[in-house]
């Protein structure tokens, strides 16, 4: 089969939120080629937890450009005015979308930017030093193959659903990671008891959904989850400041070692529940009291999951440890939705350039202040990378709001100058120690 060949100044690999809003700001740059190429046929986002009623965690403002370019054709508030939503929006006097709302955003923009390509899969990345140019193969979904040279690129891959050892044994039929949750609807309503391993928001709103039907005579419901409470994401406005551009610049001055203490003291930002989803399982808890002959619902935390397997008489049995005493029980179900997570991608299409880029001690790419990976001496292009750098840029790195400023840092080192203005007083704190300076804001 014929391959084609195209140039372009930046590939950008995977199409989630981030790469998308990189092709909106990008899309305004004249003189930038830029293209996103996303295996999946169509633009889906977290559809497997698309509850009817789930709301964004982050208001309107953090969409795909506003926090660096408000005057922007792709902000939500154009498509809102586009969709003929705009003065009821206002109206409705609540700035947080419902995730529906949020995706069908997402598509609005993805189908208003031709650079965007569906059913292109990424199979091999190489680096051609005679031409200073990354060599991308690629398999289109029709079978055309392309053969894509660009100067630059960013990876936007997103993570990749993360069941732990102690649950991986379990048969399919007995256990599904939260992102499938409404894709396995008919599992959950075939089984007599259902339990959740693991809090965090998606364990939560889980929850709320079993023990919506457990309130109309569905099943019976266990939650487990290891940590010390039920313990809410910590949204208030001042600890926000350390999801600030200014504190990622200060975080990402710091020595390697600070960080990683730092991201592990700093788990509330991604690992609690939402005040409100709180108080709603705390609601249908209390309207299960006016209630009699429902399936029994358990709850409780501080408990690990140590193994998982099908008894001798075909019960799903978890094996647990209660951490504060270390009693260990077997806890009896038939089927485990597992809210444990997502865990970064190794992306296979880099192979043949995995020796170019630099490691820390924990094999970890090297990412610099504007979120390029080091690379070695000589590679004059560079790989930037979105969603892949917590442990560069702190417990912020996958929020939405910060996908802006990011990809607006990305664009400016791309083309040397500023396209976009960068935020400078963004938090109110001061990070660094006095007389220290600030940290540079590239």
């Amino acid at each position: 089969m014929t391959e084609t060949t195209a140039e372009h100044d930046v590939v950008a690999i995977g199409c989630g939120p981030f790469n998308l809003g990189l092709a909106a700001l990008a899309s305004t740059v004249d003189e930038l080629d830029l293209v996103v190429l996303e295996e999946r046929p169509e633009f889906t986002w977290h559809r497997g937890m698309m509850f009817g009623d789930a709301s964004m965690q982050v208001n309107f403002l953090a969409d795909l450009v506003t926090l660096v370019a408000p005057w922007h054709p792709l902000s939500f508030l154009a498509y809102l005015h586009d969709m003929d939503r705009l003065y009821a929006f206002t109206v409705r006097e609540n700035f947080f979308p419902s995730r529906r709302e949020y995706e069908d955003y997402l598509r609005w923009a993805a189908a208003r930017l031709p650079g965007v390509r569906f059913s292109h899969r990424v199979e091999e990345v190489r680096w051609d030093g005679d031409e200073e140019r990354f060599d991308v193969a690629v398999a289109r979904g029709d079978g055309t193959r392309l053969r894509l040279r660009t100067r630059h690129l960013v990876i936007g891959i997103g993570t990749a659903p993360h069941v732990p050892e102690a649950l991986a044994g379990l048969p399919e039929d007995r256990l599904l990671h939260t992102s499938d949750y409404l894709f396995r609807a008919r599992d959950v309503e075939r089984a007599g008891k259902v339990t959740v391993v693991g809090s965090g928001q998606s364990g939560a709103e889980v929850a709320v959904d079993l023990l919506t039907r457990n309130l109309d005579g569905g099943p019976a419901v266990s939650w487990l989850t290891r940590t010390g409470s039920w313990a809410p994401l910590d949204y208030t406005k001042m600890n926000l400041e350390l999801t600030t551009p200014a504190y990622m610049r200060y975080f990402h001055s710091l020595p390697q070692e600070v960080r990683d203490r730092l991201v592990g003291e700093q788990w509330q930002f991604y690992k609690g529940v939402s005040t409100d989803t709180l108080e709603e399982i705390h609601e249908l808890l209390y309207r299960r009291q006016l209630e009699h002959g429902l399936a029994d619902v358990e709850l409780r935390f501080g408990i690990a999951v140590e193994d998982a397997a099908v008894g001798s008489d075909g019960q799903t049995v978890l094996t647990c440890r209660h951490l504060d005493t270390g009693q260990r029980f077997e806890h009896v179900t038939d089927l485990v939705v597992a809210a444990t997570g997502y865990r970064n991608r190794p992306p296979s299409f880099l192979g043949p350039v995995e020796e170019l880029i630099d490691r820390d001690g924990r094999g970890r790419p090297l990412i610099h202040a504007d979120h390029s990976v080091g690379l070695a001496e000589g590679v004059t292009g560079r790989i930037f990378v979105a969603n892949a750098e917590i442990h560069a840029y702190g417990v912020s790195s996958p929020n939405l709001d910060i996908g802006a400023v990011r990809n607006a840092t990305i664009l400016n080192a791309i083309t040397g100058r500023e396209v976009y203005r960068l935020p400078k007083r963004s938090a109110f704190t001061r990070f660094e120690a006095p007389g220290q300076g600030a940290p540079d804001r590239r």
